[in-house]
């Protein structure tokens, strides 16, 4: 915590220091200008890393000073980003209403007259700074209040199982996508994937395992998916779905393909697959050919795609036509 002392009056400025000081405010500057406040405000402002004794929590601001004046001062103070909330005290030789109308006006919080009674100048620092604490401590606990709601917010979008995003996260960023792909006039891909024989998966080795192994898939297509705009979603039990904007279906097929290998090489042992020795998957790619596609066309072309590629043989990529 610092007090900026603002007066171009020796006299003033040292009077004031050493009576805050006497009472204990240790972290006291002085300035003779309203230029020099505003230079070590800016000074303060924008060094990257300042610390509690550096942060100016109260300015006492002389009203009349030969370069800037005091109103003019305050209103300067407030420009400047992070000081809007910091209290200013004008110290003023004025008194009549108009004065004092311009000073609240330009943002000043109190006012004491000179010459000043030091019981007085006490009093309305120490009413000053516990303002400025309160304000602290309400804006902490704003700060906290939106972290712990981004972080509600994230945790309602992820699946909690896999890591990736949800249905309700992949159905609001497909209208995004779609929207945004209308607006810079590019193309959008959607896979959609399918582990195959699942079920029987869960039969011979368990729930428990079950759940590993979808994990082990959301990894692998996180690992393809992994552009900042990409989207990996759980969409069903054993079905995840892949959104890829400014995606081509040559891209879109090639990622699909990158998947189906990746999931191969793991070698996760399915005695009870019909198509290998080891898990697979079955994919199905849609891109769309136009900007007049809906969330419910573009989902109904991958979903086809899919069946055409389960339908087939699975352990496939199929693209819908």
């Amino acid at each position: 915590m610092s007090i900026l002392i603002v007066d171009d009056s020796v006299l003033v400025r040292v009077l004031i220091h050493d009576l805050l000081k006497e009472k204990g405010y240790k972290n006291l500057v002085m300035a003779s200008s309203a230029r020099e406040a505003i230079a070590y405000i800016h000074q303060n402002i924008n060094k990257k890393h300042i610390t509690k004794n550096q942060q100016i929590d109260l300015i006492l601001m002389d009203g009349i000073m030969p370069d800037i004046e005091g109103v003019q001062a305050c209103k300067m103070v407030r420009d400047i980003d992070g000081m809007q909330d910091v209290p200013i005290i004008m110290v003023t030789g004025k008194t009549d209403i108009a004065t004092l109308e311009a000073a609240f006006e330009a943002g000043a919080n109190d006012y004491i007259t000179k010459p000043f009674n030091t019981l007085e100048l006490l009093a309305r620092v120490r009413a000053a700074l516990h303002l400025k604490y309160e304000i602290d401590k309400r804006k902490a606990r704003e700060r906290e209040l939106e972290e712990v709601n981004k972080l509600l917010q994230e945790l309602s979008s992820i699946d909690g199982l896999t890591g990736v995003a949800n249905r309700r996260r992949f159905d609001e960023a497909l209208l995004t996508e779609l929207k945004r792909a209308v607006r810079k006039k590019t193309q959008l891909s959607v896979v959609m994937i399918d582990i195959d024989f699942f079920k029987e998966y869960n039969d011979t080795y368990g729930h428990q395992q079950g759940d590993e192994c979808l994990k082990e898939i959301a990894n692998v297509l996180k690992e393809v998916g992994k552009r900042p705009g990409d989207v990996v979603a759980r969409y069903g039990g054993e079905e995840f779905i892949i959104i890829l904007p400014d995606t081509d279906v040559l891209g879109a097929e090639n990622i699909a393909s990158i998947a189906r290998q990746k999931v191969e090489e793991k070698e996760i042992p399915h005695s009870k697959s019909k198509v290998s020795s080891y898990v697979t998957i079955s994919i199905g790619v849609a891109t769309t050919k136009n900007h007049s596609y809906t969330k419910e066309k573009i989902l109904s072309e991958v979903d086809k795609a899919l069946y055409h590629a389960k339908r087939n043989g699975r352990n496939r990529v199929s693209v819908y036509e």
